[in-house]
């Protein structure tokens, strides 16, 4: 109960964030992130837990969603040096059916990102960044996605908002892709 609670005590402070389509920007030509080539990308879920009320997804679900949604977002970048991305899938929810303006769940998900160089064969970033989102807000979560999308609908929605997160920090440290 008390995980829920945080939940949704972070939610509260995130919602503001979350608005607008995740993947708008994939169309757009961004700068590069320095020198950053994507290597290897690790998902892992094995852990994951799900914050009820919630539609159930499964390991393999988790994984293949957010892998998809790091290798569209961070394989338009072809610097010299091959970075690597670590994604631990720690909690989600995926919202259910509600009752408009009385219970209106959304869609939730807690992730760690962490970051290796290659060349250097060690993290940049000893301990993962966590990361608490909801899903975007478009025409199709307004009233709750639990009533107009399906769980795969969701997951990926979900799941592209956190790779766009995951940039957006990336880019937030420069120095971590620098010409080396």
């Amino acid at each position: 109960m008390l995980f829920v609670k945080r939940i949704l005590a972070v939610l509260t402070v995130v919602v503001v964030a979350s608005c607008g389509p995740a993947d708008k920007d994939l169309a757009e030509i961004k700068e590069p992130i320095g020198e950053f080539k994507l290597g290897f990308n690790v998902v892992v879920a094995d852990d994951a837990k799900m914050a009820p009320p919630s539609r159930r997804a499964t390991e393999e679900q988790l994984e293949a969603a957010m892998k998809k949604a790091v290798d569209e977002r961070f394989s338009r970048y072809n610097g010299t040096q091959l970075y690597h991305i670590a994604i631990t899938i720690d909690a989600y929810s995926l919202a259910i059916p509600g009752v408009p303006l009385v219970f209106n769940p959304k869609s939730v998900m807690v992730i760690g990102a962490t970051v290796w160089d290659d060349a250097k064969g060690g993290k940049i970033n000893t301990e993962p960044k966590q990361f608490t989102f909801l899903e975007r807000a478009s025409e199709k979560t307004v009233l709750s996605s639990g009533m107009t999308q399906n769980k795969e609908e969701q997951l990926e929605n979900l799941v592209k908002n956190g790779a766009r997160l995951v940039e957006d920090w990336m880019r937030d440290n420069p120095d971590w892709f620098a010409k080396k």
